[in-house]
């Protein structure tokens, strides 16, 4: 390069060193600005993890000061009684008796009897008594049905008494001098003319306990048994929940809440009696092939008799003959609702089976 003289070569340097000064300003510029970002990324950085770091630690010291929660017992179910049976079936059992019911107390009409001859809840009727027998408004009634002496070829004793079916409930609502108005407020059946009413009997429901299971080959226990004489309604194939009555009562020492065994002697009990004879005999032959059979036995045969073999089949009923006499299957349980003199009121807890009338019964 040439030098340039006198005052155009000051002009060139001049010129020279402005543009070197503005190339060292903007590369200064750029690295402070470099450095300012790589300071702000640093303190970004570092002061969002010291932030995230200070919260936790504040979000966990607040936890572990805060209390944790004792749970609170509401309702103490240890405690707690449920009965066995409801309303309907602890008032509307019915019951065998020998006492005399008293009679003077009677359904003697209803509001509508022109429309209809049987009655249910909500119905009004009339009853023969009145003032005139301190009847009040707000009295409640059993109403009962007796309906005849009770007969039955499953029981030993004489003149266990007569069924009295419980139909409902009601309660005097309007009260004149003879007379009074009453209106059903529970119906287990219709009501009919003619119906009696009793004081509401004071029954409590057994409590309902942790049982161990069925045991259905329980022995007998020695103590006091009976039989089923019948069931509500005139059912014969008996479940759980429904109502018997046994020719167990206060005479055999029979509580409310006595649990009972049902039972019968075992191979009974089918409401179809037929024998059964062995199907096949001994040597039941042609069901093999004629070029590989091996012997004439049928699989299916019983055995023969004897230490070799030698003797008849043994039947069925023969194996039977030789077992004890007191063998029996265990079919259910019941609990005792109300008890009279020669007869009592029960449950069905629980059925491994159909239950009969007839099936024996046992205190257990």
């Amino acid at each position: 390069m040439k030098c340039p003289e006198n005052g155009a070569g000051a002009i060139f340097f001049s010129i020279l060193f402005l543009r070197l000064q503005k190339r060292k300003n903007i590369s200064n510029n750029n690295l402070v600005n470099k450095e300012n970002n790589v300071s702000f990324q640093k303190f970004f950085k570092t002061g969002f993890a010291g932030l995230f770091l200070v919260s936790g630690l504040l979000v966990s010291d607040g936890s572990a000061q805060k209390p944790t929660p004792t749970p609170r017992l509401i309702i103490n179910r240890d405690n707690r009684e449920v009965p066995v049976v409801s309303r309907t079936n602890l008032y509307c059992a019915g019951f065998i008796q020998t006492a005399p019911v008293d009679t003077s107390y009677e359904i003697v009409g209803a509001q509508d009897e022109r429309d209809k001859q049987i009655f249910s809840q909500g119905d009004e009727l009339y009853v023969s008594a009145g003032a005139n027998r301190n009847v009040k408004v707000g009295d409640t009634f059993s109403v009962i049905r007796p309906r005849g002496q009770f007969e039955s070829r499953w029981t030993k004793k004489k003149n266990i008494g007569f069924y009295v079916q419980e139909v409902g409930i009601v309660e005097v609502v309007r009260v004149k001098n003879d007379v009074s108005v009453v209106r059903v407020k529970t119906s287990c059946d219709n009501l009919l003319l003619g119906d009696l009413l009793q004081p509401v009997p004071q029954r409590v429901s057994p409590a309902f306990a942790q049982r161990p299971m069925l045991d259905l080959f329980a022995d007998a226990s020695g103590k006091a048994s009976g039989r089923i004489l019948m069931a509500r309604d005139g059912a014969e194939l008996i479940g759980r929940e429904q109502i018997v009555y046994i020719d167990l009562g206060a005479e055999d020492n029979v509580k409310v809440g006595d649990y009972l065994t049902v039972f019968r002697p075992l191979g009974t009990g089918n409401l179809f009696t037929r024998e059964i004879k062995e199907s096949v005999s001994a040597r039941e032959k042609d069901f093999q092939s004629e070029r590989y059979q091996g012997g004439r036995f049928s699989i299916q045969a019983p055995r023969k008799a004897g230490e070799q073999a030698t003797g008849s089949i043994v039947t069925s009923e023969e194996a039977k003959s030789r077992r004890p006499q007191n063998l029996r299957e265990v079919v259910g349980e019941m609990v005792i609702l109300n008890v009279r003199e020669k007869t009592a009121t029960a449950i069905i807890t629980r059925a491994a089976t159909e239950i009969h009338t007839g099936d024996n019964v046992e205190i257990q």
